[in-house]
């Protein structure tokens, strides 16, 4: 059980982690925008995402040390007016709560896709959350 755990968590990182390196390849092209520097932390992001995935499917000890940070990086969601935060490679299912009166818990998952956001301003309505299949992976990581 823990080899296919180990071995799907790889697979996600493997292929979010080059998606998403291609799509911030292609953000990077018209250089000289402030976007640039946005898509080069997110490429930094997945090329290690991407080497994390590696590492676990060669069954790397160190592989396994960087999928956990990897699968770190994937939990928090936060999108408030001042600042915003989101990044997932490959999967995620994520539970979040909108912080204004009443409070409104969501759940939003997607298979097959990549995601990265950070900017220094976000939505009038806050929300935070966890992405759940991060959470999941980093537990099943600490099987070793």
């Amino acid at each position: 059980m823990r080899n296919f755990l180990f071995r799907l968590i790889g697979i996600l990182e493997v292929a979010g982690g080059f998606f998403g390196m291609v799509n911030m390849l292609r953000r990077l092209l018209p250089f000289g925008s402030h976007d640039s520097i946005v898509a080069v932390i997110c490429l930094f992001f997945y090329v290690f995402v991407l080497i994390a995935g590696v590492m676990l499917l060669e069954n790397s000890e160190r592989g396994v040390t960087f999928s956990g940070w990897a699968q770190l990086m994937q939990l928090p969601l936060i999108a408030t007016p001042i600042f915003s935060y989101g990044f997932h490679c490959g999967a995620f299912v994520n539970v979040y709560a909108s912080l204004h009166l009443p409070v409104q818990l969501g759940l939003d998952w997607h298979v097959g896709s990549e995601g990265f956001l950070l900017a220094v301003a976000g939505p009038g309505v806050a929300r935070l959350g966890i992405n759940l299949l991060a959470l999941l992976s980093w537990l099943a990581l600490r099987l070793r």
